[in-house]
């Protein structure tokens, strides 16, 4: 029954004969039969032979392979398709979950290739301007523009397709970026050179394929999505090299396609009809002298501020974006001494320094959550531009993730002391330490007390009499970026806790009050050398106390740095080497002193984190941040 069904099909799509239909029933089964015996998948090619065999006394091959072919399409390919169909949206529909990460990763990755790719169209598309402009046009193409176009047009439209040609050169960087002003100069080129391609010469095929890139663009709009300057950014040593490389290919294909043109001064100002190889002469030297004064211009533009200090408004905005979240850290940006990376409506930040080759940010980004990780991607896209290598500095462990989404890496940096305030307590034998401390301090007669910061310039020469003396007996010199040094603007925006003795000020530090009071701590902590001994121990137990009493939940006492890290054969060499660093390297600084003493207070140990893009870069990026805090790449080995 199956057979003669599909008989019959085969049989009505045959031409009028005198074919009956048992004739072809039995042929058919003929065919099927021998073509199941050969074991040839759907019995391809045996099936088809051995019927025009057998019919061929009552149809041509002409006049039955045609409906071999399309009875093949009906009862072959159009079953296969609907039951493939129906066996992907019956896969689908039990799959739901899977197809939907599949469609979100697959989103993800166009939107990230699609400005690149793009980016390479549109080079390609200003590299086949150039060469269109540097070949002669169809001659009868050409003649037939002439009874429709003055000459005057088709002049402008090839010198004009040749310098739109040289813009797309240029523009396609900005796409590879996603800048939005790239993309609608690029949208504009192009509709300039599909007519400068129909008025040039009526190249219907490159404004087609012009036109297709348009269409492509056009759809493609929401992946160009960010508000930069276009000719911020510096152009890569490849893009100059490929620029200058098809220029100088279009100057070579036109003297070739030309050669025959014996060269006159009289060329460079003949206008008619079938002299394109003037046409040629001009456009290549005014796209020369066009990309040559881009070039010049910019050699001869001042130098961007990488890390320009940030303005009142700036800080003003900085102020309240800190007042979102919880962490201290960030008050480091009244410094002015890093760059400010805001998002586009400023929710949220990035502070930064550049050092070398490396930017360096210093902490995560500040902001609400749900903005962290579209700032990093912000900070990574501006590296990019400026060639730069991108670096999280003592970033902590609740947000790794992020940066592991970028592709970024990680080491382990060392461990910051937070004191859990609402256990800390002066009571029993673990604290007695503490109250000594505070005993020692009352019997030389000095006393503590937090200034506010309105009151805080009254006090400001005592204060950095103590600071200079500091810097005198212990520093060497002023720390920065990641530290504070001592800047009177600075100071006085915070409360400061000050040990006084005989109405003078003989140890100091200025206090971070984190919003909401979740988090207390100190940046300057300095003390005269005439100060009583134990000062700042004494300073602390007080401050630990205070931010007690006005609810704090954590005081953070700051790094450790190389702390933390696990003794182990296997470990990874970083590592080790920290380790060894942390246990040999007293020398360098006081790794092990600094985490005895604020071990004294029982904290909690919480580890910081160094993201980087990864390969053998490390010890560099490690040198230039290390200048960047010191001051200088000869200042590192200060203490």
């Amino acid at each position: 029954m199956d057979w003669a069904l599909a008989a019959a099909v085969l049989y009505v799509l045959l031409p009028k004969s005198d074919l009956s239909f048992l004739g072809l029933l039995g042929a058919f089964l003929a065919a099927q039969l021998l073509g199941l015996a050969s074991h040839v998948p759907g019995g391809v090619g045996v099936f088809e032979g051995l019927m025009v065999l057998l019919l061929k006394p009552f149809l041509s091959s002409g006049q039955l392979l045609p409906a071999l072919v399309v009875y093949r399409l009906i009862y072959y390919l159009l079953p296969l398709a609907t039951a493939l169909v129906a066996l992907v949206v019956d896969e689908l529909r039990q799959r739901r979950g899977q197809a939907a990460r599949a469609g979100a990763f697959l989103g993800w990755l166009s939107e990230e290739i699609t400005p690149r790719v793009l980016a390479v169209f549109t080079f390609l598309a200003g590299a086949g301007l150039l060469f269109s402009g540097a070949t002669p046009a169809a001659p009868g193409r050409l003649a037939w523009l002439d009874n429709l176009l003055p000459l005057g047009v088709i002049e402008v439209s090839h010198f004009l397709g040749s310098l739109v040609g040289a813009a797309l050169l240029l523009v396609s960087q900005g796409l590879s970026r996603r800048l939005d002003g790239a993309y609608y100069l690029a949208v504009g080129g192009i509709a300039l050179g599909i007519a400068a391609s129909l008025f040039k010469g009526a190249d219907v095929e490159e404004a087609t394929l012009l036109a297709l890139l348009l269409l492509v663009l056009w759809r493609a709009r929401p992946a160009f999505d960010r508000r930069a300057a276009l000719l911020d950014a510096p152009f890569s040593t490849g893009w100059v090299v490929a620029v200058v490389g098809t220029l100088g290919a279009s100057v070579w294909l036109g003297l070739f396609a030309f050669k025959h043109v014996e060269y006159s001064h009289e060329l460079w100002w003949q206008f008619e009809l079938g002299q394109e190889a003037s046409r040629f002469l001009r456009s290549s030297v005014g796209v020369a002298v066009a990309l040559a004064l881009f070039g010049l211009g910019r050699l001869m533009r001042p130098a961007p501020h990488e890390t320009a200090e940030p303005t009142d408004a700036d800080l003003e905005a900085a102020s309240a974006v800190i007042a979102t979240q919880a962490a201290t850290l960030p008050y480091l940006v009244y410094l002015r001494d890093k760059a400010l990376l805001f998002d586009a409506d400023r929710r949220g930040f990035v502070m930064y320094g550049v050092q070398g080759g490396t930017w360096v940010a210093l902490g995560d980004p500040v902001g609400p959550p749900d903005r962290l990780a579209g700032l990093v991607r912000l900070f990574l896209e501006r590296c990019d531009d400026f060639g730069g290598v991108p670096v999280f500095y003592e970033v902590g462990k609740e947000g790794l993730h992020r940066y592991a989404d970028f592709g970024l890496t990680f080491v382990k940096l060392g461990e910051e002391a937070r004191v859990d305030l609402p256990s800390f307590s002066l009571d029993g034998a673990q604290a007695s330490k503490h109250r000594q401390a505070l005993k020692r301090l009352e019997k030389e007669g000095a006393a503590f007390r937090i200034i506010p910061p309105t009151e805080v310039p009254a006090v400001m020469d005592q204060l950095r009499a103590v600071s200079d003396d500091w810097l005198l007996e212990k520093a060497g010199g002023e720390k920065a970026f990641s530290l504070g040094f001592f800047d009177a603007g600075y100071v006085q925006r915070f409360p400061v806790a000050v040990v006084e003795r005989q109405g003078r000020i003989q140890a100091f530090a200025n206090l971070w009050p984190g919003p909401g009071t979740l988090e207390l701590s100190v940046d300057l902590m300095r003390y005269h050398k005439d100060a009583p001994k134990g000062v700042m121990e004494a300073l602390f137990v007080h401050l630990l106390r205070w931010g007690k009493e006005q609810g704090y939940g954590w005081f953070g006492l700051g790094m450790a740095p190389f702390s933390g890290f696990e003794a182990s054969p296997v470990a990874p060499l970083w590592s080790r080497l920290g380790r060894f660093l942390y246990q040999h390297g007293e020398t360098f600084y006081n790794f092990q002193g600094l985490r005895a003493y604020k071990e004294k207070f029982n904290p909690t140990w919480e580890p910081r984190y160094l993201a980087y893009p990864g390969g053998l870069a490390l010890p560099r990026i490690l040198a230039d941040v290390a200048a960047l805090v010191a001051g200088g790449y000869r200042r590192i080995f200060l203490k």
